[in-house]
């Protein structure tokens, strides 16, 4: 989704349009759609949570630039306003890379 010219931000009205955007995808698996939508989705498709958005590519970009490893890291260990384990107390290092890579793409 294009945001308004030489704005990094989405105006309000493209953070509802990304917000409802988020709020109808769903990862392709079974089991990483369940755990999206018991956990994930909870933060990562309301907007105004200071989560990036399911799909919001630009939302997410800065982060990715970091590096998967510490986006993981960051799961496990929580950061910023997420819980540690991301309310996925079962879950491994592979399904939370997973689980970033879909809300990345929202694909």
């Amino acid at each position: 989704m294009l945001v308004a010219c030489g704005s990094d931000k989405p105006n309000e009205q493209d953070q509802a349009a990304l917000a409802a955007q988020a709020k109808i995808l769903m990862p392709a698996d079974e089991a990483l759609a369940s755990v999206y939508d018991r956990s994930c989705k909870t933060c990562h498709a309301v907007a105004g949570t200071g989560a990036p958005l399911t799909g919001d590519t630009a939302g997410w970009e800065p982060r990715m630039d970091q590096g998967m490893d510490l986006l993981v890291d960051h799961v496990i260990t929580g950061f910023g306003g997420m819980p540690p384990f991301g309310f996925c107390m079962d879950c491994d290092a592979e399904q939370f890379e997973a689980l970033i890579q879909f809300m990345v793409r929202g694909e």
